[in-house]
């Protein structure tokens, strides 16, 4: 049985200032739970809903639709949902492929991103403290549970990528086009904001590059961050290996 006072924190669990406060964070849906499960990730509480039993191995606590409802971040909820324990945090990458994320803003963009690394095999996303929290409920859902095998750090983005040894290949419409350009094994690529891109305190540290535009009606603006994203980390990965 579950108490009044435990659901009203799980519910509270939707405001970043309470999860980190508690460093817990809210997945919903079976295969999410199942991975991070596996993964390692350490899981407080697991709650379904009558006739949802396929986590009973790991003993979750039936609770009603009511509750389910009331404590869900979804419009329609799966009958899991689990709180775990946030990863620890760990110093700051100095080495290997990195990708940098300036004032990202959509949690969905930000779990792809995570997901792409994560099939991509970086190992690291650095943030700016402006970038949309990792924890949030629709990051978490778009993660699909990579969040467990990438780190993402938060931390000042212009100070970091000055202080660092590692190139720097911040994203532009007018860069490098990145098929003719030589990228090398270690280095940290810079995605931009959604509508305003990388700020350009950050292009002025690095070397900018670009996915060129090849249709013949040139009047698509810019392409959706995460995708633009899976194209460049595609491209490093072909020429470089892992």
């Amino acid at each position: 049985m579950i108490t009044k006072s435990k659901l009203k924190l799980i519910k509270s669990l939707s405001r970043k200032k309470t999860r980190e406060e508690h460093q817990l964070f809210i997945v919903e849906g079976y295969k999410s739970i199942r991975e991070l499960v596996n993964s390692g990730l350490i899981v407080e509480d697991i709650l379904i809903t009558a006739g949802n039993n396929h986590l009973d191995a790991l003993e979750p606590t039936v609770i009603s639709e009511k509750d389910m409802n009331s404590i869900s971040n979804l419009k329609t909820p799966p009958g899991y949902l689990a709180v775990f324990k946030m990863n620890k945090k760990l110093e700051l990458p100095q080495v290997g492929k990195i990708i940098a994320l300036d004032d990202i803003k959509d949690p969905g963009n930000l779990g792809t991103i995570i997901r792409l690394a994560d099939w991509f095999g970086i190992s690291d996303i650095v943030c700016s403290k402006e970038t949309v929290d990792v924890y949030n409920s629709k990051c978490v859902q778009a993660s699909m549970a990579s969040l467990a095998r990438v780190q993402v750090h938060y931390t000042d983005l212009h100070d970091y990528l000055k202080q660092s040894l590692l190139p720097i290949y911040p994203t532009a419409m007018n860069g490098e086009n990145i098929y003719t350009s030589t990228l090398p094994e270690e280095g940290i690529i810079v995605m931009g904001n959604e509508s305003a891109g990388v700020s350009d305190a950050i292009l002025k540290i690095g070397n900018s590059i670009s996915i060129p535009q090849y249709g013949k009606v040139q009047e698509t603006e810019s392409l959706n961050v995460a995708m633009a994203t899976s194209l460049i980390l595609g491209e490093w990965l072909r020429t470089t290996g892992m």
